[in-house]
């Protein structure tokens, strides 16, 4: 199965000058936590809610801060034509549940989250092995922090 078969085509952007106050209002009307970032046609980075949270919230940020702000700016992506095994065990590497999706010309057409591969009932080991691998332990009693958020 190919990430495009079951990729989230209807994405919400925001844009790195757009307030967090923007951003967190679009992630509440569509009932999403996680944000492409898009300068133009180019993708910049990514917003999460726990990014708006831990980057902006918890250190006094105004809620007219800039997007750009808060983002993670190391995107991490795949392409729509990759295999679903193959990407759900990278996200499990790089502690994601959620990865902007590019065609081959890099161009975004979608968001492809652990949740899309959860309810395809055909994939729930991968879904097992992913979420386990994205919460897994540093031995520190925490769980790994990874800087994309």
């Amino acid at each position: 199965m190919r990430v495009r078969d079951l990729m989230t085509r209807d994405v919400q952007l925001i844009g790195p000058q757009d307030s967090l106050r923007e951003a967190a209002r679009l992630m509440a009307d569509h009932d999403i936590g996680f944000l492409p970032v898009t300068d133009g046609e180019r993708l910049v980075g990514t917003l999460t809610d726990r990014d708006i949270a831990i980057r902006a919230v918890c250190l006094g940020k105004s809620p007219e801060t800039g997007v750009g702000e808060a983002m993670t700016d190391d995107v991490k992506y795949c392409f729509d034509e990759d295999d679903i095994a193959e990407v759900t065990a990278n996200m499990a590497d790089i502690q994601v549940r959620r990865l902007p999706v590019v065609d081959s010309n890099k161009r975004l057409v979608g968001v492809l989250a652990l949740a899309d591969v959860a309810i395809e009932g055909s994939l729930y080991e991968e879904a097992a092995d992913a979420l386990s691998g994205i919460s897994r332990h540093d031995g520190n009693g925490r769980a790994d922090q990874w800087q994309g958020a």
